[in-house]
């Protein structure tokens, strides 16, 4: 786990971000980082894959691994499961990230999640904006 998220902050202190507001962006892309990378770990066998990629405006977090159940985030439980010490990943991405997929890829899935800066113009807006997973069964793998 430390070992990715240094390799990722390595990475996005390299990135040309002028604005203010990337620092929280990085904190998001950390903590996302984590939360991918500990649920790869937890719930697939063999190894996880991270990369990072930079289009200019988004920093792109992919995470793949060797399961291919595809994860749903989970319902807030009515009882309050506050005590609960797993279960909370994707909805941390969710909360993080400007949005995330999943899909099936090589017999395992790829989660994806996209993070811009405050202010930064969204690439992926469209007519029908889409946050959280696709609703029927994963596509083609995306690098």
């Amino acid at each position: 786990m430390r070992a990715a998220r240094q390799w990722t902050a390595a990475h996005l202190d390299s990135l040309p971000w002028e604005d203010a507001s990337a620092a929280d962006t990085a904190h998001s892309v950390l903590l996302s980082v984590s939360e991918l990378v500990t649920n790869a770990h937890l719930h697939a066998e063999g190894t996880a894959h991270l990369v990072l990629s930079w289009d200019g405006v988004c920093v792109h977090v992919s995470v793949a691994d060797g399961d291919p159940r595809l994860p749903r985030p989970k319902e807030a439980d009515a009882d309050g499961d506050v005590g609960a010490m797993s279960g909370r990943g994707l909805g941390i991405v969710t909360v993080l990230a400007d949005s995330w997929d999943v899909h099936a890829c090589h017999g395992g899935k790829a989660i994806t999640a996209c993070f811009r800066p405050v202010g930064a113009p969204d690439p992926h807006a469209h007519p029908n904006p889409h946050t959280g997973p696709p609703a029927g069964p994963g596509g083609a793998c995306r690098s």
